[in-house]
């Protein structure tokens, strides 16, 4: 099955005897169109995926950085800190291990 375009070759034939090709140079422009349109789009998608990827890599710089930091705040950190912590951000959950200890008088609330 060959391609048809989607105009009428009649169209052409009213202007001279050479409408053949006269169609034939209206479909090289349209392809030539078309792949300029396309290497346009492929350059922009492109330049697009290098700009992901390197948020991709800063963000996953920053997320081993955060981890870093978590551990480190979580070696620091007193057993009641963590349980109080860890209370805070998820109340319907049962505290990990330990019973809950009482506060001391004049101790701040977190």
């Amino acid at each position: 099955m060959a391609f048809q375009p989607p105009y009428s070759s009649s169209l052409f034939r009213k202007r001279d005897n050479a409408s053949g090709a006269s169609v034939v140079a209206i479909d090289n422009k349209i392809e030539q169109a078309m792949d300029l349109v396309k290497n346009h789009l492929m350059y922009a998608v492109r330049e697009e995926v290098e700009i992901l990827k390197e948020q991709i890599r800063e963000l996953v710089e920053k997320n081993s950085q955060l981890e870093r930091e978590n551990t480190l705040l979580k070696t620091l950190a007193s057993p009641e800190q963590l349980e109080k912590f860890q209370s805070c951000l998820s109340p319907e959950e049962p505290a990990p291990e330990s019973p809950q200890v009482p506060e001391a008088p004049g101790g701040s609330a977190v």
